[in-house]
């Protein structure tokens, strides 16, 4: 297993120019050696190292039916040599699709259109993250209805898990905006998901018939996440990045530490590099935007007057 790390100096810092304002989504490609970033104007970009820093070439544009609309959610699928990409009408909010693309070619694989799973459901749709299985099963997180599509291999929409579980904790933040939202797969076989506005953490079963909160602090404003190993969760936010870890196999959890970094950028998705998780932030400054290596600190347990490394 790839090592994990928790400090590192100052931390690597990728910047890179480009049209737009937004970038929504990162992903580290270990085959290819780059990163990849999704366009809220829709579309895949990959980062190139040059003499004179990054550069970013786009590699996918949304075209068609999908013209205008948003790339949010990627994700890397090394065992087929794929980029599953959410792409989502961010602003009508009217429909939502997950396509797939090879890594090598840029061919489109599959599109999938996602519908909403019933008349119980609002018939408005935010499509948002996505995650993928060993067997290549992808799930992706709707915001507005708080349930996930589950695709198979072949881009066939075999499932929606949902549950009153997804919303049965208070919003911890002023006004709603985003319910389901990052996701990953663990290892161990089940899901792991943020709700952004409540800041809760769920289990969930890959079939949906288990769905638990982690009793864990709540990670309000998280948006995000990616397991720096099996039993550490790094959840990507305002103002940088949280560190949970968990000792029985995420029923529970602590937060342990805390990355601060540019956050009036927004930091909107984390990936994982040799071990070290590496945060995304949504916003250009100055028509530039950036990834930072995410530098840890650890959180001050309560009652102390003086800081102390939480265990590892």
């Amino acid at each position: 297993m790839t090592a994990t790390f928790l400090n590192s100096g100052d931390g690597a810092t990728i910047s890179y120019a480009g049209p737009g304002s937004v970038r929504e989504g990162c992903q580290w490609d270990a085959k290819n050696e780059r990163f990849l970033v999704s366009r809220f104007e829709g579309g895949i970009s990959e980062l190139v190292k040059t003499d004179l820093g990054y550069e970013q070439r786009l590699v996918v544009n949304l075209e068609g039916d999908f013209k205008g609309n948003s790339t949010l959610g990627i994700r890397v699928d090394p065992p087929r040599n794929r980029l599953l990409a959410v792409v989502a009408d961010a602003w009508n909010q009217k429909h939502a699709a997950l396509i797939a693309y090879d890594l090598a070619t840029w061919e489109t694989l599959f599109v999938t259109n996602l519908e909403s799973p019933g008349k119980s459901y609002s018939h408005l749709l935010l499509a948002d993250d996505v995650a993928v299985d060993p067997e290549g099963n992808a799930y992706v997180t709707e915001a507005l209805g708080n349930f996930i599509w589950k695709i198979d291999r072949d881009g066939n929409n075999v499932a929606n898990l949902s549950s009153p579980v997804f919303t049965s904790k208070p919003h911890q933040l002023p006004f709603y905006l985003a319910g389901l939202n990052g996701i990953d797969y663990h290892p161990d076989g089940f899901l792991l998901v943020i709700h952004t506005w409540s800041g809760a953490l769920f289990k969930v079963s890959l079939d949906g018939s288990s769905v638990e909160v982690v009793k864990a602090p709540l990670v309000a404003g998280g948006d995000g996440i990616a397991l720096l190993s099996p039993d550490k969760l790094v959840v990507a936010g305002v103002p940088g990045a949280r560190l949970l870890k968990s000792s029985d196999g995420w029923k529970s959890a602590r937060l342990t530490h805390t990355y601060v970094g540019p956050f009036y950028r927004v930091p909107s998705a984390v990936t994982i590099k040799d071990g070290k998780a590496f945060v995304s932030h949504m916003f250009s400054w100055w028509n530039t935007f950036t990834i930072k290596e995410a530098i840890f600190a650890p959180v001050r347990p309560k009652g102390s007057s003086a800081s102390r490394a939480a265990e590892l």
